[in-house]
């Protein structure tokens, strides 16, 4: 089938060019801080006072962070070290990261880096040039004409945002496919000079890792992305940022943030929903930024949610910490492994971040079904090489046995998501040809 064919198939009944998050992955390094290895060094690094040391330890205690992950060991994370040194580390371990989690992610999705048209890369707590993607196109062997877009500076939010970039991407070349992966490396702008409350909170609060996102121009079963919008809170650029240094990153964090998202959270979310022609009592999966207990707890409260419809959110805070743009690309990893949507149900992902800035993404359930080719002639049975050499991946490219044999790979899919009954019903070899079509 032509390349052509399949972009006007995947537009939809009224020539929509449709974009669907096939697959998500996620990473963190392997050193955890635990929420009392916290409290331990927190009296060591800071010298603070009885009562200011006591207070600061009721907000570890009410962060409801368990632990979280860094790229150093503690020991080595306290010590002064020269920007020199934190840039080194930051690209290193970006790096490793951002390749183990984009392999893991294509992985997810049966694609290859060749299959890739835009590579999104996301970060905030580091710099490097030439930017990340093109370390990983070298590195995992993506097309030389790959397109590349580094998003960096829009912080927490950047997540979102870059899901909200790929469809329109997608919108503009039908068909294609973009590869987002987020790194966050924010235990490298720990401050152990700076006693302000800003640099106190974010030590409490943050945590390294990576996420990646698949989003594809083929249908596929998974959410398929509707709508996206952007809103800049007026007169708030000094709400939360980064201030450059002599001795690195130094975080901007306003108390205010919170109520900020709390007094504009409402009319924000209802008028996004409302252009879409839904209300919020129609959203089945909240994929929040799980920015800390106090903006949860407020988002809670103004939307009249209880607590298992963030649950997800929840969960990722307590297990990783606020891991800035990678932290709603967690949260949607969380939704799509470990929760089940109905196909035709919504789902609302939001993001704050630098600007101070609220990004939302509509999300729609999905269910694909394959259009199914039967060869006439027999051959090997389901695994063989020649049967092997004849299936088509899930991304519809002829790839070989692994994991384009369904042997391999429709019998790892959720029984919700199996296009069709697993084993076949006949002996005759068949392949999953480059065609989808959506059932609503």
């Amino acid at each position: 089938m032509s390349r052509d064919l399949l972009r006007a198939n995947t537009e939809g009944p009224e020539g929509r060019r449709d974009a669907f998050i096939a697959a998500t992955a996620t990473a963190v390094p392997e050193h955890a801080v635990s929420r009392e290895e916290v409290k331990t060094y927190f009296g060591k690094v800071f010298p603070l006072d009885g009562a200011r040391l006591e207070a600061m330890m009721a907000i570890v205690d009410h962060s409801e962070i368990g632990r979280r992950f860094c790229i150093l060991p503690v020991d080595e994370l306290i010590r002064p070290r020269p920007l020199e040194q934190t840039s080194r580390e930051y690209q290193n371990h970006a790096i490793r990261l951002g390749g183990a989690v984009a392999r893991d992610c294509l992985g997810r999705a049966g694609m290859r880096p060749e299959d890739i048209d835009l590579i999104l890369t996301v970060s905030c707590t580091g710099f490097m040039i030439p930017s990340l993607d093109a370390h990983l196109i070298n590195d995992m062997g993506f097309r030389s004409n790959v397109k590349r877009l580094p998003l960096t500076e829009l912080g927490c939010g950047a997540g979102a945002s870059a899901v909200a970039r790929a469809q329109e991407f997608l919108r503009a070349f039908p068909g294609r496919n973009v590869l987002i992966v987020a790194v966050e490396l924010p235990s490298l702008t720990f401050q152990r000079q700076n006693l302000s409350q800003a640099n106190l909170i974010s030590t409490i609060l943050f945590g390294d890792g990576a996420a990646a996102a698949l989003i594809s121009g083929r249908a596929v079963a998974g959410p398929r992305i509707l709508d996206a919008e952007s809103f800049l809170f007026p007169r708030s650029i000094d709400a939360m940022g980064f201030d450059l240094k002599e001795t690195g990153f130094h975080i901007v964090l306003s108390r205010d943030v919170p109520e900020m998202i709390r007094s504009q959270i409402r009319k924000l979310v209802g008028c996004f929903l409302a252009r879409n022609g839904l209300g919020l009592e129609q959203i089945d999966a909240f994929v929040l930024h799980p920015g800390g207990r106090k903006l949860l707890a407020s988002i809670e409260e103004e939307l009249g949610l209880p607590r298992e419809r963030l649950q997800p959110s929840w969960d990722v805070l307590r297990e990783y910490g606020n891991l800035s743009s990678a932290s709603v690309l967690f949260v949607l990893h969380e939704w799509l492994t470990k929760r089940r949507v109905a196909p035709g149900g919504h789902g609302l992902m939001a993001a704050f971040g630098p600007g101070f800035t609220a990004e939302q993404v509509l999300l729609e359930w999905t269910c694909a079904f394959f259009c199914i080719s039967y060869f006439s002639r027999p051959s090997g049975p389901p695994g063989s090489s020649s049967c092997a050499s004849r299936h088509a991946t899930r991304s519809g490219s002829r790839r070989g046995p692994s994991p384009g044999c369904p042997s391999r790979c429709f019998r790892t899919w959720p029984l919700s998501t199996r296009p069709f009954p697993w084993p076949p019903p006949s002996k005759s070899c068949f392949s999953a040809v480059r065609f989808f079509r959506l059932w609503r």
